[in-house]
């Protein structure tokens, strides 16, 4: 057979791709859900849910170094279909397996280029796959999701720097503005997830799979319904400075985002989509689009809680010696920690010499050895307390040298950025802990945007505006508030380390910001509620041993609470108002609720749950005077009412906590 030659081989390429039909329809298994793309000349998609647009027409490309966009340059060539529905294991997780089922249509651009779409029952995602084998750069990637100009949105928006380059610098440690999408400011850059209310609909918007690729930002440039991305270009000069010069600071920067050697998969942009808010505060999808495990054994992970020093700055009393980063000290932790069942003790900052960033230098009042050799003979781990720029110095040896010493793992603090050199080394870091046996938690970074799926090791993450805030707070931040949109934005993307579990409770016109002695705002309850509501598979107790030694019956509680759960059930949520969160670990349910600063009555439906009329519960409810003094509160225990449901009166900014069983 003759070879074709290149002008008739174009033109059946030109003719197959002109066959190839251009509008086509993803549906989600339930068929509630259901995406529209065109796929022609502009590579866009809208999304529907039962019959009623959420998502308007949206662009979505990508602009690669050789002159070439995705979406747009190359030849739509066709299509294919697939198919998923299965159970995966979480080992680490909210639940001990998820389900995942979707439908997937798979659109080809050009010889070495994919685009897949996905349609779950809880959502849509999307991302670029490349397929060919040369080198190349990211130069730019175009994200757009289309709303109403008056649809209402949480957003956590950037709050320093003013230009876009210095808005690249952030903690991620943001409150949320409240409000429609129009009011937006154009010149401020938001994070993800964001959620938007549209005709009725929720819609977070969130992210996965970011190794080697930065974090997205969105913005409003039009100020109207329209986010558009923003991503922030790759470094290219960093020089050691910021807080003690344990920070990396970017200098200049490429004229692309990304780098790729080849073939390579893209991160997913995910929509997660529900007609309640409770389905928003369920959702898996986050997790489940991070790349597949790469851990076969998880045996070794140990989820649990941390007696921390920081957040009440070393603040015993009672004892014959004085407190400080000092062992006397830490051997008291250790002491509380083992006393009380909790697993673990943190060393925070102050372990390590101070300005040098080299964490083989350990300050002359801290004997390492011999608190973790304390630590083991009470059963109590030790995790220690890393600058960025000092665990990157020399990752290896430092992750040898604290291993072989019987460490458990590293709390990772200050990287402030969400490039992606930057998230290069949060997967190299995953990757280097897992293989002398250590966990990590990323504190001073994003949101996990599926790294705890891909690396179970890294068992935790910041990027929230968590209880440490209170030591410094302005009168004029709303953290009772605040908690009540967390389940429903950050917490799409994964667990957090909000570091609840304050002693020192005020009601709203009582609290105040102390450093050395922090408080919180609300009830003690709605601090018992946050273990259950909030996910930390490494959850910290903030307080001073000395103010949980005086509180036995709430830290008894705490104490065994568990990190990691068989199932969670969001029972009833109104996002700003009201929450209440059901996790099972065994046959035991814990359940808890939190209200905003309005009082009211909060329900648990134990026929959701399986749990049967008259079984034994203990229920922690806020005392009769909750309102004026916020730690009061009561415990008792009570049965499982004939019809299944439980109503607890929540005190403003209160909550409640309970388990089945005594």
């Amino acid at each position: 057979m003759k070879k074709l030659s290149g002008v008739l081989l174009s033109w059946l390429l030109a003719v197959s791709a002109a066959a190839a039909p251009t509008q086509l329809k993803l549906t989600s298994p339930d068929g509630k859900i259901s995406v529209d793309i065109n796929a022609g000349q502009k590579l866009e998609y809208s999304v529907s849910y039962d019959g009623k647009q959420v998502i308007g027409p949206s662009a979505a490309s990508m602009k690669l170094s050789d002159g070439t966009t995705v979406g747009v340059d190359l030849a739509f060539k066709g299509s294919k279909r697939s198919s998923v529905d299965e159970m995966l294991p979480a080992p680490v997780y909210r639940s001990k397996e998820v389900k995942e089922a979707y439908n997937q249509l798979t659109l080809q651009y050009g010889k070495d280029w994919e685009v897949q779409f996905r349609a779950y029952n809880d959502g849509v995602a999307y991302r670029f796959v490349a397929k060919g084998k040369k080198p190349f750069q990211v130069v730019d990637e175009q994200v757009e999701y289309s709303f109403s100009p008056d649809s209402w949105s949480y957003v956590p928006r950037v709050r320093d720097g003013v230009t876009f380059e210095e808005q690249f610098v952030t903690s991620h440690q943001n409150f949320y503005t409240v409000g429609p999408l129009s009011a937006m400011d154009p010149k401020r850059l938001a994070f993800v997830p964001i959620l938007v209310k549209e005709k009725g609909v929720n819609v977070a918007l969130s992210e996965s799979d970011l190794q080697g690729y930065p974090g997205m930002y969105l913005y409003n440039p039009g100020a109207n319904g329209t986010l558009t991305s923003m991503f922030a270009p790759f470094p290219k000069e960093v020089e050691q400075g910021g807080w003690h010069n344990l920070q990396q600071i970017v200098k200049s920067r490429e004229n692309y985002i990304a780098k790729a050697e080849g073939a390579r998969t893209f991160p997913w942009r995910i929509a997660v989509i529900s007609p309640t808010d409770k389905g928003i505060a369920e959702s898996n999808l986050t997790w489940l689009l991070g790349a597949a495990p790469r851990l076969q054994d998880t045996s070794w992970i140990k989820p649990g809680k941390v007696a921390w020093d920081w957040w009440n700055d070393w603040n015993l009393y009672g004892v014959d010696f004085e407190a400080g980063i000092n062992n006397e000290t830490y051997k008291y932790y250790i002491d509380f920690a083992a006393d009380k069942g909790i697993e673990y003790v943190i060393l925070d900052e102050g372990w390590a010499v101070e300005n040098e960033a080299d964490l083989m230098k350990v300050v002359p009042e801290i004997d390492l050895v011999e608190l973790v050799n304390y630590g083991k003979e009470k059963g109590v781990g030790i995790i220690l307390w890393a600058g960025y720029k000092a665990f990157d110095r020399d990752m290896e040896a430092v992750c040898k040298h604290y291993a072989d010493m019987g460490v458990k793992g590293f709390k990772i603090d200050f990287m402030d950025r969400d490039d992606a050199l930057l998230n290069d080394f949060l997967y190299r870091s995953a990757e280097t802990c897992a293989r002398y046996g250590l966990l990590a938690d990323f504190h001073g970074t994003a949101k996990p945007a599926g790294l705890n799926r891909t690396w179970a090791n890294v068992i935790n993450f910041e990027g929230v505006n968590g209880l440490e805030q209170m030591k410094w707070c302005p009168d004029s931040l709303d953290q009772v508030e605040y908690d009540l949109t967390l389940p429903f934005t950050r917490q799409v993307a994964g667990p957090m380390d909000y570091t609840q579990g304050a002693m020192r409770n005020a009601a709203k016109e009582s609290f105040r910001a102390i450093d050395k002695e922090p408080m919180s705002q609300g009830t003690r309850c709605r601090q018992l509620a946050l273990y259950m509501v909030l996910d930390s598979p490494l959850n910290m107790l903030c307080d001073s041993p000395s103010n949980y030694l005086r509180e036995e019956e709430c830290t008894d509680f705490i104490a065994a609470v568990p990190t990691v759960w068989d199932d969670t059930k969001v029972l009833d949520a109104v996002v700003g108002d009201k929450i209440v969160t059901a996790r099972r670990s065994g046959d035991t349910w814990w359940v808890g609720g939190l209200t905003d600063w309005t009082p009211r009555e909060l329900t648990v439906d134990f026929n959701e749950l399986g749990v049967a009329p008259g079984t034994e519960i203990t229920l922690f409810t806020d005392g009769p005077n909750a309102a004026k003094a916020g730690r009061d509160y009561k415990k008792v225990t009570t049965k499982v009412p004939a019809d299944g449901k439980l109503t607890v009166k929540a005190a403003p900014g209160g909550g409640f906590a309970l388990k089945t069983g005594r």
